[in-house]
């Protein structure tokens, strides 16, 4: 028989001293705490819970709403590999389960009914399994739903049998049913319904087709549903983002009239975000409970004291800038990105805005669908590569392509380029003509087309040069142990191959043995044939001569043509260097 579930005494665990930092325990104790939460950005309470993790947030997440909830549990409950799509993380789930069993009653039934039902029961089913009490009565027992949960592990609550698929989480989902059955049936009841649908018995096989399970289908379902929001915030799926740049390292067709075809990705993701900024304009003209919220003076200062709390210790966000950050001395300025955008952002609001968003959306492309030396670009240093590929497109513009830049902007949907371009500019004509674009170039050109230029630079004169140099350089190279040799021929195999493909980066584990020849080699090798393609410190450490250790994965992000100068240099002494 199924153990009955009884009522526990749990209490939300007492903060030690050196428990929850200081930062945090001053946001607990803000007044009017509950009303100030709904304020914050989902961003900023996900920073919470990453740095003092998520029983010490309860509270905070009590207070949030639903749809605060919902995103950070979009980010959350995820997790990115690179050239794959985001994947369900069964074992934070969990986590979430075992915090919500470990804390006041009141306050996790707040939290677990603000969580989406879909997600609920998706991540639940992967647990454990639900059945009605009477469907349990002696039965044929070769129907699958007889057998025990996993070990003997099962419990009735609330008239429904929960067996265990795995025993992980288990004490915690028993504690969970029990605080929802008695603080919010509704919400009990709405899951376990849900749970239970997923736990029907495989269906036939009958081999005239191929359908996603039950769970899988939830668990896809829950996906979509996920990427839609996404999307509406402004983030790419990856597999959009892998589209993007995969079309990006190709010369995109002309029409006959010598336009270039505008990217669907980049029209569709504008679009979309420009609707959601109507419709949240619409929601703000109708809702006026923040704005009332806003003006009490009580509700006011706590907002502006938790937002100093949070300032002080780097957790609220501050809102990038598009502009580049520091630089090296060698590259005191970013030219030509970095005065054109502080032009437009002194004379041009509305063009500073539009440039601002093309760089977030080309950061999200780079953080969603490519990787950086085989691993996921962090937030940083996807906002620095996007910026250092423009100015790499923009120094493209200045060098005898300008023609074609201005071209393919024009397919990005702007009228008044088209008839700026009729009445003729000469002062900017006379300027690129001089090697340099005019300071005002960025009120009528997008980035994104400067990015697509920067983009394929470095996927041909980067990553292909270097796969091509490498391929010559081991060709013949006079080495003595046969199986360095096998070695260095499966590499050189798989380098051709790759190559072909237009896909150098996929070589991954054949190059270790450049790592036997020549330690700063590979990593340079490894770092300039990448999917987004870097400049390593130790490329720049050996051109150099310096002698001083540098680390194997530390590098600087293109920024300008004469990094690519360098990259050639280094394959010209690639050989010597093995």
């Amino acid at each position: 028989m199924p153990k009955i579930l009884k009522p526990r005494d749990r209490r939300l665990p007492e903060r030690r001293a050196g428990g929850a930092n200081a930062a945090l325990a001053r946001l607990l104790d803000t007044p009017h705490l509950e009303r100030v939460v709904p304020h914050l950005g989902a961003d900023v309470l996900q920073g919470l819970i990453r740095d003092h993790g998520l029983e010490a947030c309860a509270t905070v997440l009590a207070a949030a709403t639903p749809a605060q909830v919902s995103s950070i549990l979009d980010v959350d409950l995820w997790r990115a590999t690179p050239g794959r799509d985001e994947a369900f993380d069964e074992q934070r789930f969990g986590a979430w389960l075992e915090m919500l069993s470990g804390i006041e009653e009141d306050i996790a039934a707040r939290i677990a009914a603000a969580i989406d039902p879909a997600v609920a029961i998706a991540g639940l089913s992967r647990y454990v399994r639900v059945f009605d009490r009477a469907v349990l009565a002696p039965i044929d027992s070769d129907d699958d739903v007889d057998g025990p949960g996993y070990g003997g592990l099962e419990c009735e609550v609330g008239g429904y049998v929960v067996r265990a698929k795995t025993p992980h989480a288990w004490d915690a989902i028993e504690s969970l049913l029990l605080t929802l059955v008695n603080a919010r049936p509704d919400v009990f009841h709405t899951v376990m319904q849900g749970c239970r649908r997923l736990s029907n018995s495989a269906p036939e096989r009958d081999e005239l087709d191929e359908l996603l399970l039950a769970p899988d289908q939830q668990l896809h379902d829950v996906s979509i549903d996920r990427e839609g929001r996404r999307s509406q915030q402004g983030y790419l799926t990856a597999g959009d983002a892998r589209a993007f740049l995969r079309m990006t390292r190709q010369s995109r067709p002309a029409s006959p009239e010598g336009v270039t075809a505008i990217n669907a990705i980049v029209a569709a993701y504008f679009r979309a975000l420009d609707d959601q900024a109507r419709a949240a304009d619409e929601r703000a003209r109708t809702e006026h409970r923040s704005a009332a919220a806003a003006t009490d003076p009580e509700v006011a200062a706590s907002i502006d004291a938790v937002v100093a709390v949070l300032s002080e210790n780097g957790a609220a966000p501050v809102r990038q800038r598009a502009l580049p950050g520091p630089v090296t001395a060698e590259t005191e300025r970013v030219t030509p990105l970095e005065p054109l955008m502080e032009y437009i952002h002194d004379t041009d609001p509305g063009a500073y805005f539009a440039r601002s968003r093309e760089i977030a959306f080309l950061a999200n492309a780079l953080l969603a669908g490519c990787s950086v030396q085989s691993r996921a670009f962090t937030v940083q240093e996807a906002w620095d590569a996007a910026v250092g590929v423009c100015n790499l497109g923009l120094e493209v513009s200045t060098s005898g392509d300008a023609a074609s830049l201005r071209l393919a902007s024009l397919a990005q949907g702007r009228p008044v380029r088209l008839a700026s371009l009729a009445q003729g500019r000469p002062v900017r004509l006379a300027s690129l003509a001089q090697g340099r674009l005019p300071d005002a170039f960025l009120v009528d050109h997008d980035l994104v087309t400067a990015f697509e230029a920067g983009w394929r630079l470095l996927h041909e004169d980067v990553s292909m040069f270097v796969a091509g140099r490498l391929i010559a350089a081991i060709a013949d190279l006079p080495i003595a142990d046969d199986e360095t040799r096998r070695d260095l021929a499966r590499l050189r195999r798989e380098l051709k191959r790759y190559r072909d493909a237009g896909t150098p980066w996929r070589t991954g584990d054949a190059l270790d043995v450049i790592g036997l020849l020549d330690l700063p080699t590979c990593a340079s090798v490894r770092g300039l044939l990448g999917e987004c393609p870097v400049l390593p410190d130790a490329l720049t450490a050996t051109l150099r001569g310096q002698a001083r250790a540098v680390s194997a994965t530390a590098f600087t992000c293109f920024t300008t043509r004469s990094q690519i100068a360098m990259v050639h240099e280094f394959g010209a002494r690639l050989r010597d260097a093995l």
